[in-house]
């Protein structure tokens, strides 16, 4: 399915973003970065390094014209990945719905789901996704960088 059947179905809505706002979602991105990498707790760690993926993929999804709707709203914003940048990008997909999933537990049902390695593992994950969308924006979208 393409990003527009998933808006006919109603999993999508249309979203018109600016540069400000993509902007924005890249500080907030930094910030949580920054913070995951401070002397918390795994599980927090895990949190907040999670928060900084997802919103790249909102970047990618604002980017294309959408955003998704609350239900299921972070499942649907990180299997838009592949959509955007392509089926080689089911894995990473796959990876962060499978962290998706563990950071729901940290966050409502369990202490210490996730490890120091779990909370490294994603940093450096969203490190070099940082990259892979700044790049991706840089080759399609460059209007959405143009911050003044």
């Amino acid at each position: 399915m393409t990003l527009r059947q998933w808006s006919d179905n109603g999993w999508l809505r249309p979203h018109t973003t600016t540069p400000e706002e993509i902007e924005n979602l890249f500080q907030i991105v930094d910030r949580d970065l920054k913070d995951a990498r401070s002397g918390i707790s795994a599980d927090w760690r895990f949190g907040i390094a999670y928060n900084a993926t997802l919103k790249l993929c909102a970047i990618l999804l604002y980017a294309e014209g959408y955003k998704a709707e609350r239900n299921l709203q972070h499942y649907r914003t990180i299997q838009a990945l592949p959509k955007i940048l392509g089926s080689e990008k089911n894995d990473d997909s796959d990876y962060l719905d499978t962290c998706r999933a563990k950071r729901n537990t940290a966050e409502y049902d369990s202490v210490g789901v996730a490890t120091d390695r779990d909370s490294d593992e994603l940093i450096e994950f969203a490190d070099s996704f940082r990259d892979e969308v700044m790049a991706y924006l840089r080759k399609n979208h460059p209007e959405l960088l143009d911050i003044r």
